[in-house]
């Protein structure tokens, strides 16, 4: 099963929250969650709600194990232009940009809760 959050409208640049959730795709719900959590970004908080969201639409937001980030990405929105004052009476333009975010979280796969098992039987061992 897979649930999608949309976030719109967001004023952030897109290329910004790019950079963050390049870190959260393909990754497990838990820690995608833990790498927002110490990224030094700004844009951090709207995909972190973003994906919160998301992990609530799927109806298990007591227990996010086994949700892993199916696919994540940033569309451009509309363009605030602005005027700021220049020399000699002037107007110099600027733009302030928006950006359209998408999450979906889905299932994993029984293969890739095995191995994630696994992992963690591991670590267990090593301790």
């Amino acid at each position: 099963m897979e649930a999608k959050a949309i976030s719109r409208f967001a004023r952030f640049a897109p290329r910004k929250v790019n950079q963050i959730l390049s870190l959260i795709r393909n990754k497990p719900v838990g820690k995608a969650v833990e790498a927002l959590m110490f990224s030094p970004k700004l844009s951090r908080r709207l995909v972190l709600k973003t994906l919160h969201s998301a992990i609530a639409n799927t109806g298990k937001a007591k227990n996010p194990e086994g949700l892993k980030v199916k696919s994540c990405w940033v569309g451009v929105g509309p363009t605030l232009k602005r005027m700021r004052p220049g020399p000699m009476g002037r107007g110099m333009p600027y733009k302030r940009k928006m950006c359209h975010l998408t999450v979906i979280v889905s299932e994993m796969t029984p293969a890739e809760l095995n191995k994630k098992r696994k992992h963690q039987t591991e670590e267990k061992k090593d301790k």
